[in-house]
């Protein structure tokens, strides 16, 4: 066990940065022809690259970050004040924000025990719901919680059903797939993240995509100021300073190089704890249901009670490891716990029991035994 001078035991973080070693190439070029400015042909070369490897005819916008493409693609949807957007409660809140930022309210819905994701059943409750209260919702937001593909097939009947459009938040979802789709490809819109954490990052940044070019074009112009076009700088309409630089773009670009290597590397860590600790009758691993692929962002796993895995996040943090529970329900947040929210206790239940385990594509198998030895050891 590697240790620094001090004596302290080496971190394990739970998803650290990976870089792929072909990112300076495309920081150099930058430099070198002075492309430093916020566009340059890396953002173009990175938005080609991402529409290359999602297909169906995906048009992809390099933004800031993921919560910038879920602002985007409600104002492209013209969510506004006074509107409602249905969301899952089971998301880090991120995904939320931005319906606030449009002056719109999140209205939530819990997740079903098969992906951990929206429930279909208590999403179309709360339609026929929120349609009786005069309020029929705007959009759907909906989430592909650590990787695993929500349930598309349910999901969209219902969106189509009752014509309400879906984002499809994807930001931990990049190499997923559902029926050997692309998760990102579902959505009228889509978004992706590249935070330091994500399965490949450009420091930070993230992506609106879709299968209209129309979103794409307006998410641009929105996203660079909303600049008329013209020599003059005149502008008719607010805009944001959204678009992507052509610095972090060359990082996604080298990254993109290794997606399938990183996603390999993921769902192997995923294995390895499920084949080194499924013995252990109090954790349950999250299987994928037939025709799902996930690209196991983060191996989640649940204890049989909130005490044990208290302890055992207790245990790992002893040893210098980091670990972190799943993520707390947005219908338990102070900010949102007066807004409406359709219930079966699935997504309380997770977040009582659910643990995150070390999961970044660089770990060693040196480290993961070492994580899975001080579980053991928890439970003797």
């Amino acid at each position: 066990m590697t240790k620094n001078v001090s004596g302290v035991k080496s971190k394990i973080w739970l998803s650290a940065p990976h870089m792929s070693g072909f990112e300076e190439n495309y920081i150099n070029q930058a430099f070198k022809s002075n492309w430093i400015a916020p566009l340059g042909p890396n953002v173009d070369g990175f938005e080609g690259d991402l529409e290359a490897y999602l297909g169906k005819q995906s048009h992809v916008a390099a933004l800031t970050s993921g919560t910038a493409a879920i602002h985007l693609a409600l104002k492209l949807l013209d969510v506004s004040v006074g509107d409602e957007v249905l969301c899952q409660t089971k998301t880090f809140v991120a995904s939320v924000n931005p319906v606030i930022y449009v002056g719109a309210t999140p209205v939530f819905i819990d997740s079903e025990t098969k992906t951990w994701n929206m429930c279909p059943e208590l999403l179309e409750k709360a339609i026929l719901d929120r349609i009786t209260k005069g309020k029929k919702p705007k959009a759907i937001i909906a989430i592909n919680l650590y990787g695993m593909p929500y349930n598309v097939p349910h999901i969209h009947a219902i969106a189509n059903k009752y014509q309400i459009p879906v984002i499809e938040d994807s930001a931990e979802a990049l190499g997923s797939r559902y029926n050997n789709q692309p998760c990102g490809t579902f959505g009228d819109m889509s978004i992706l993240s590249f935070n330091g954490n994500k399965i490949i990052t450009t420091s930070g940044g993230g992506a609106l995509v879709s299968r209209n070019i129309n979103y794409k074009k307006r998410a641009i112009f929105l996203a660079t100021q909303a600049k008329d076009t013209g020599i003059n700088y005149s502008h008719s309409e607010v805009g944001y300073n959204y678009r992507m630089s052509n610095i972090l773009a060359g990082i996604g670009r080298a990254q993109m190089q290794v997606l399938e290597n990183r996603i390999q590397a993921r769902r192997s860590h995923f294995e390895y704890y499920k084949n080194a600790l499924q013995h252990i009758t109090d954790i349950e691993f999250l299987d994928e249901p037939e025709n799902y692929f996930s690209n196991r962002w983060l191996s989640a796993v649940l204890f049989k009670t909130k005490t044990i895995r208290d302890g055992v996040l207790n245990a790992l943090l002893e040893e210098n490891i980091e670990s972190r529970p799943s993520w707390k329900p947005m219908h338990q947040q102070d900010i949102f716990k007066n807004h409406a929210s359709y219930l079966n206790g699935v997504s309380d239940n997770l977040f009582e029991r659910g643990l995150c385990l070390p999961s970044g594509s660089s770990l060693t198998t040196v480290e993961l035994d070492r994580v899975n030895q001080v579980i053991k050891n928890y439970f003797g």
